[in-house]
């Protein structure tokens, strides 16, 4: 059995396939990225329009770039969204949420209070580092490992150059 394959518990039913099934999208995609990424949008969106109550004091953040801060914040959503569902593109979602996250800085109350920023700073970054896995080679079941590649005294030679015994 190779290490990467993993069998499911006895009994698990349909709970334990989704979560396999779910592991596997998962690892094929950004899917940190585009978490950070969605979860940065929602600060950035919201805290503008919150009414804070202290007291009897109520603080009304919105500004007159309530609708910038909507903006960037629905674009970081839809951007996460798009390194989940299209990880061609995860480079060019990357970089525009970091952009976004520096953009929310001076638009949205400081970038929703710097929460909503270093989310989108993360999540920007994550996506632009993830790279696709390899997929993994399976060795041919013919041959035991290691029988292809002895020499005549057990010693291994590259295949197509000099070897090193005296013959």
């Amino acid at each position: 059995m190779s290490a990467d394959t993993r069998s499911l518990p006895s009994g698990s039913g349909s709970f334990g396939r989704a979560r396999c099934a779910f592991r596997g999208w998962r690892g094929r995609r950004p899917f940190w990225g585009g978490l950070w990424t969605i979860l940065a949008g929602i600060p950035i969106m919201y805290i503008p329009y919150q009414t804070m109550t202290l007291g009897d004091l109520h603080i009304r953040l919105a500004t007159t770039a309530g609708a910038g801060s909507l903006i960037i914040g629905v674009l970081l959503i839809v951007l996460g969204l798009t390194m989940w569902f299209q990880p061609q593109s995860r480079v060019f979602a990357g970089v525009a949420t970091i952009l976004l996250g520096l953009v929310s800085l001076v638009v949205s109350n400081f970038g929703a209070f710097i929460i909503g920023l270093l989310l989108a700073l993360v999540g920007g970054g994550l996506g632009v580092s993830w790279a696709p896995g390899k997929p993994v080679e399976e060795e041919p079941a013919d041959e035991p490992p290691g029988a292809a590649d002895d020499g005549p005294s057990g010693a291994s030679a590259a295949p197509g150059g000099p070897s090193l015994l005296k013959e």
